[in-house]
């Protein structure tokens, strides 16, 4: 079994294994995934030396949650850390869907909305003990400049002093915030003492604007990041979505000269795209979402193939990689 990094969640005790385990797949929302499959996919995880998994209400709405629980629950409790996340409530569908799950979604980043959250998700996941809470979703990505607006303001005024009551009393270790965007990270932090932002696809190999911003904040706050989407949804792993659409041309086209620049030197591309997030000090984790065991598995490797340092400096000198980007220790 690989000995993994642990690297420390903000200030708090947590300390997550620096390879984690997204759920998002698994809940079966964007392919079908039964029950046992995504059981399958923890305990990949687990036997792989992974003990750190981050899953949430939406993904499979609800789905998930059951599928990590019960694949944890005879887990040793002081060895894995589990993240969840808040402002989503599930309620009862009328529509008379059953798949994932028999529920539609409503928004609430209120102190009783995230307290309720909480709550929920205890009893679907089946577990004692919740160790981060992630508010989800929130920012003009999701929810359009001036609904956002509202949102933000309710999360400042209210839905925060749930999470520190939270943090306080020990119903969890950590709060943080987890999107797909750096501008509300930014936000936040004007609000808020954090412990971790869960980043998804906008610190990856493709893509590293929160250099110019968020990371060095992070880095003064002592607040980690969590990089979701290290693959930016698969095009940096040969298939052709981003952003969990169809890529467009331009991200396609810097695709390819990436992949060039590694094909160059023998390296596969998910395996630079993998490691190269954990070279920056604000980053604790990255948490790829496999569809499968087998898949899991398979990418495994990529996480110790050795990648010359020359690799990064090429795609530096093509204009492929952020002049301030940390990069990993590789061999002469």
């Amino acid at each position: 079994m690989p000995t993994w990094e642990k690297r420390q969640v903000g200030r708090t005790a947590l300390h997550v294994t620096t390879l984690g385990l997204g759920t998002a797949t698994m809940g079966g929302t964007r392919v079908k995934v039964t029950r046992q499959q995504g059981e399958d996919i923890v305990s990949a995880a687990w036997d792989a030396g992974v003990r750190y998994v981050d899953t949430a209400p939406f993904y499979g709405i609800g789905a998930a949650e059951h599928r990590v629980g019960d694949a944890l629950r005879d887990k040793p409790r002081d060895e894995w850390v589990l993240g969840t996340k808040v402002g989503r409530l599930l309620r009862p569908t009328k529509e008379g869907r059953i798949e994932p799950m028999p529920f539609d979604v409503i928004y609430d980043y209120s102190y009783d909305g995230i307290m309720r959250s909480i709550e929920d998700s205890y009893q679907r996941l089946g577990l004692a003990k919740i160790d981060i809470a992630l508010v989800h979703d929130i920012g003009a990505y999701q929810h359009g400049v001036e609904l956002n607006a509202v949102y933000l303001k309710t999360l400042a005024e209210s839905g925060y002093k749930a999470l520190e009551e939270l943090r306080r009393t020990g119903v969890v270790s950590a709060i943080g915030i987890g999107v797909n965007e750096k501008e509300v990270l930014i936000d936040a932090l004007g609000f808020g003492d954090w412990d971790a932002f869960l980043l998804a696809g906008r610190y990856t190999l493709l893509e590293q604007g929160p250099l110019d911003d968020l990371l060095p904040m992070c880095v003064a706050r002592g607040t980690s990041i969590i990089v979701g989407g290290p693959l930016n949804s698969g095009i940096l792993a040969g298939r052709d979505t981003w952003n969990y659409a169809a890529a467009p041309a331009e991200v396609v086209a810097r695709v390819k000269k990436i992949q060039a620049v590694c094909e160059a030197h023998g390296v596969p591309l998910p395996a630079a795209a993998l490691q190269f997030p954990l070279a920056h000090p604000a980053v604790c984790a990255v948490i790829p979402g496999p569809r499968t065991a087998a898949e899991f598995n398979e990418n495994l490797p990529l996480f110790t193939r050795v990648i010359p340092s020359a690799l990064w400096s090429d795609l530096r000198n093509e204009g492929l990689l952020h002049p301030n980007a940390p990069v990993p220790r590789s061999p002469n």
